[in-house]
């Protein structure tokens, strides 16, 4: 019920807003902060489609949760009532069951690699595989390499993760690799880890760099283990419905928008991750960087359970680690 009456109320303010005469508006909605590198790409992306366009086309953004959280917005977009939204790829793996595979543990070799393959035929293959479900995937934005922090020990090997509750998302995939590695994953919603760490609840958690350090996560856990086990992207998603009433000339006008935005969200999360990694040292957080192949071997058993269980998503895992 509560969910519903969400919906009917975002349905209701975006439905007030209408748009100016023979302008064409985007409502782009997302959960980030206003200073985060993904939303301040959407931003250019937003300018740039008003100037290559001559104000004929536009993109409203509304950040912060504004209008929801990532799955409410993915629901305002099959619907219509929502233009376009940014969702992490583990969240659009309900829409797109291939996107699994970016969840997978050691799969890229390197971030040059890893953007081969979202700017390359797989990525775009993942993209549009949720298309049967009225969302059309349009980019990748970089959302770097996760790894461990915790409060109390430093993370040096597989070994040292044994014993300890470890944070992790929704996600099967990442239960099953935190177990594999040796750790008790336990899933908490992002907005209660902080205090879930103060409590003692876990005893860390797995994420990225800039994620680490903009949720001030560092104050509570003094060790941050560079382990770099999975990169999962976010993904920038427009409805079928709003994709389908634009004309030939806004999608391109849209689109190279898009490949812009991409461009620059890349350089500006590099620089976030060195601000991240500079800024947590300086409050006293010690950084390890531990041999990954050690954590490496302790995933292949899920490969392995992976290749009795989903042929198909192994050989895809396969066809990723083999491409240049």
């Amino acid at each position: 019920m509560k969910t519903w009456f969400f919906l009917f109320f975002a349905i209701f303010l975006l439905s007030c807003q209408a748009d100016e005469e023979n302008v064409n508006s985007i409502k782009l909605a997302h959960s980030l902060g206003v200073n985060h590198p993904v939303h301040e790409a959407m931003v250019h992306m937003a300018d740039l489609v008003a100037k290559k366009s001559e104000g004929k086309l536009k993109i409203e953004i509304y950040p912060s949760s504004q209008l929801g959280s990532e799955k409410q917005s993915l629901e305002l977009l099959q619907i219509g009532s929502l233009g376009m939204t940014k969702v992490s790829a583990a969240v659009m793996e309900n829409f797109s069951p291939d996107l699994k595979v970016l969840g997978y543990p050691y799969i890229f070799k390197d971030d040059a690699h890893r953007f081969n393959i979202y700017d390359g035929e797989i990525g775009k293959e993942l993209l549009s595989g949720s298309e049967q479900f009225w969302l059309k995937g349009l980019t990748y934005f970089d959302a770097g390499n996760r790894s461990f922090y915790t409060k109390d020990t430093p993370i040096d090997s597989p070994k040292d993760l044994e014993g300890l509750k470890l944070r992790v998302m929704q996600s099967p995939t990442a239960i099953e690799m935190v177990k594999n590695f040796g750790g008790s994953p336990t899933p908490i919603s992002w907005a209660e880890l902080y205090t879930s760490l103060q409590q003692g609840v876990v005893d860390g958690a797995e994420n990225n760099l800039p994620s680490f350090y903009t949720s001030k996560h560092y104050e509570v856990c003094k060790y941050f283990s560079k382990n770099e086990h999975t990169s999962i992207p976010d993904i920038l998603v427009i409805g079928t419905l709003t994709w389908n009433k634009l004309s030939e000339q806004e999608k391109d006008w849209l689109m190279e928008a898009v490949e812009e935005a991409t461009l620059l969200q890349r350089k500006l999360w590099q620089d976030a991750e060195r601000e991240a990694l500079r800024e947590i040292e300086k409050a006293g957080v010690q950084v390890s960087y531990p041999d990954k192949s050690l954590f490496e071997e302790k995933a292949k058993p899920m490969l392995q359970s992976l290749k009795e269980k989903n042929g198909h998503l192994y050989e895809l895992i396969q066809e990723i680690k083999n491409a240049e």
